[in-house]
């Protein structure tokens, strides 16, 4: 579990639910939707991605690795979204939003949050930033200098030193970032074949950690024409309120971000 020790020792006060978080973020989104189902209350810290409002002393502070989100729980600081739900999920148990039955649907449901996790750095961040998202979050001389001196994480450095100052990701990135892509979402057009959710006739953690990906990609025009499950699972999801309050509210379309 990614539970660790700010060097802003103050958070460590907060009581209740604390979640700082990004409105275009898509794993900021996942925290979200999962709060909103789980009829949670929690106190909002928003910090605007476009702004670089995250790359600052006292945002570091909480996070060393300066992304959202981050959860707080009555002090307690949590980081990486897909175990931040996961968390909540165990922690505040109902309603459950864990796939019914035996061990192999528990293994099947963590599996599908591992799968996204991983995807995030080789493929869904580059995909994003080569077709939306890179000129818009480009840093300053200022800003990649204030950025190069807080982030200790060499591979997020690394990540971001190819889209800085004249440097950006070409269609070498994109193209490897496509392929891993079509992988996964033909997995998951595969499971949808027969089924309303990823893990059957119940919505579950899976579902949360998919959809967030679906809609940022839309929004950077990745063809999903093809994927007629994936297609009708997202209209489904588009119904729920964690959807529209988790999602839309924040970031009603991706596209004209």
């Amino acid at each position: 579990m990614a539970v660790i020790v700010p060097t802003d020792r103050s958070v460590e006060t907060f009581e209740g639910i604390h979640l700082y978080h990004g409105d275009i973020s898509n794993c900021s989104m996942r925290v979200r939707m999962t709060l909103i189902e789980k009829g949670l209350p929690w106190t909002s810290h928003h910090l605007d991605l476009k702004k670089k409002e995250n790359i600052s002393d006292a945002y570091f502070g909480i996070n060393p690795n300066g992304l959202v989100p981050t959860l707080i729980d009555n002090g307690v600081v949590h980081i990486e979204s897909n175990e931040i739900i996961d968390y909540l999920d165990l922690t505040y148990p109902e309603p459950s939003l864990r796939a019914a039955g035996d061990r192999d649907g528990e293994d099947g449901m963590l599996e599908w949050l591992r799968l996204a996790a991983s995807i995030h750095e080789p493929a869904v961040k580059p995909y994003v930033y080569a077709t939306k998202m890179q000129k818009k979050l480009k840093k300053t001389a200022e800003e990649q200098r204030r950025y190069d001196a807080l982030q200790k994480n060499e591979e997020l450095k690394e990540f971001h030193a190819r889209h800085a100052g004249d440097s950006a990701f070409d269609e070498k990135d994109i193209a490897r970032a496509r392929e891993i892509l079509e992988d996964c979402f033909a997995r998951l057009e595969n499971a949808l074949a027969d089924r309303e959710w990823i893990m059957g006739d119940r919505f579950t953690l899976a579902d949360i950690s998919w959809i967030p990906l679906h809609f940022v990609l839309v929004g950077c025009r990745y063809p999903f024409e093809s994927y007629s499950n994936i297609s009708r699972w997202a209209a489904a999801l588009r119904d729920r309120q964690s959807y529209k309050d988790g999602i839309l509210k924040w970031c009603p379309d991706f596209s004209k971000v």
